[in-house]
């Protein structure tokens, strides 16, 4: 039976897969979203029972108000440099989807080309 967070996760997969023309890629063993060929999203395809969900976006404009939670930090690698943010959700921490999904907004219009935020845009 799905938990709460598992629930989370697939709702977090879908909607960042259904942004224009993103799509899954598997660089580095790893599950990643990537618009034109760049990557938005790090994620893992499910949440882990034991160590919960981890993923990375990339958030130039509200990084500050992300790293202000107890369950992010700058992403390593000096990712967090250039404005990338990961985000660690326990197995019982219920967090909000509506918290998250416009990270993953943020991140793909970050990396996204114009055209397909122009897009974007114009489906909101």
């Amino acid at each position: 039976m799905p938990t709460r967070l598992d629930r989370l996760v697939a709702k977090l997969r879908d909607y960042a897969f259904s942004l224009p023309e993103a799509y899954e890629d598997h660089p580095w063993g790893e599950s990643v979203a990537k618009v034109a060929k760049k990557v938005f999203v790090f994620m893992p395809p499910r949440a882990d029972s034991k160590t919960g969900f981890t993923f990375s976006v990339k958030l130039p404009q509200s990084r500050d108000q992300a790293l202000a939670f107890p369950f992010a930090e700058p992403t390593g690698y000096g990712l967090g440099k250039s404005g990338w943010v990961t985000i660690k959700l326990p197995p019982s921490t219920p967090v909000p989807l509506e918290l998250l999904l416009p990270w993953v907004e943020e991140s793909y219009r970050a990396v996204a080309p114009r055209r397909l935020v122009a897009k974007l845009d114009e489906a909101t």
